[in-house]
């Protein structure tokens, strides 16, 4: 995927992740870059709303705002997913380094970390 936001990663065995992964993170990515270019869009919108005084674009503002919160929140969630997928995947490839006996300060692994 050359041009893309990974490029730099290679394969991805550098850092310990496979390419699902990275086709995850990537779609991901592009999910939020959208969300963002939809709400400057929005946030455009009801500027010009707001500078126009007028009743109908001020009571059409409230649909606008609820919209750009909510994607303010999908882009939250979708920042915790990644933040959750890339954990899990670096403590894979941690536990497949070490054979699974041992953690990253050296003592071996009993029941919980």
């Amino acid at each position: 995927m050359e041009g893309d936001i990974f490029s730099g990663i290679g394969n991805g065995s550098q850092i310990g992740v496979d390419g699902k992964v990275l086709q995850t993170f990537q779609k991901s990515f592009v999910q939020v870059q959208n969300i963002l270019d939809q709400n400057r869009l929005l946030i455009n919108e009801i500027n010009q709303n707001q500078e126009s005084k007028l009743p109908v674009n001020l009571t059409r503002n409230v649909g606008l705002i609820r919209e750009l919160n909510n994607n303010v929140k999908r882009v939250v969630d979708l920042y915790g997913d990644l933040s959750n997928s890339f954990s899990k995947s670096m403590d894979a490839s941690s536990e497949a380094e070490s054979g699974g006996t041992t953690r990253s300060d050296g003592k071996k692994r009993v029941g919980f970390d």
